[in-house]
């Protein structure tokens, strides 16, 4: 029974971490494809980079870069036109800050 409960807590802690992400060089290797705006208010989807992926959880705009692909929940590939592109962010310096400003969009991110 203990190691049952041991391996669901596992499960669950590790899955919680829906915001790793990680940057590959080609757009057919992605999960999304990803424009960064220059104002949030032309953003999909209001991001901020975390230092540590226990800070990236939930789908809420808290986003941690991992080292390997492997590592990562979603690859993202970073666009030059935002028409090319599944998901428009921008970066904010505030954790405060992050939030869905398109929630119509949030699927892609799950």
């Amino acid at each position: 029974m203990r190691t049952v409960l041991l391996n669901l807590i596992t499960f669950f802690s590790l899955s919680s971490f829906g915001q790793t992400v990680f940057s590959v060089d080609s757009k057919y290797d992605a999960d999304v494809k990803v424009y960064v705006a220059s104002s949030k208010y032309d953003a999909d989807l209001v991001v901020y980079k975390c230092d540590s992926k226990y800070d990236a959880t939930d789908n809420k705009g808290l986003w941690y870069f991992a080292s390997s692909k492997y590592d990562a929940k979603k690859t993202i590939y970073f666009c030059d036109s935002k028409y090319d592109a599944d998901l428009i962010i921008y970066f904010s310096d505030s954790k405060y800050d992050a939030e869905w400003r398109n929630s119509s969009k949030m699927h892609l991110m799950y």
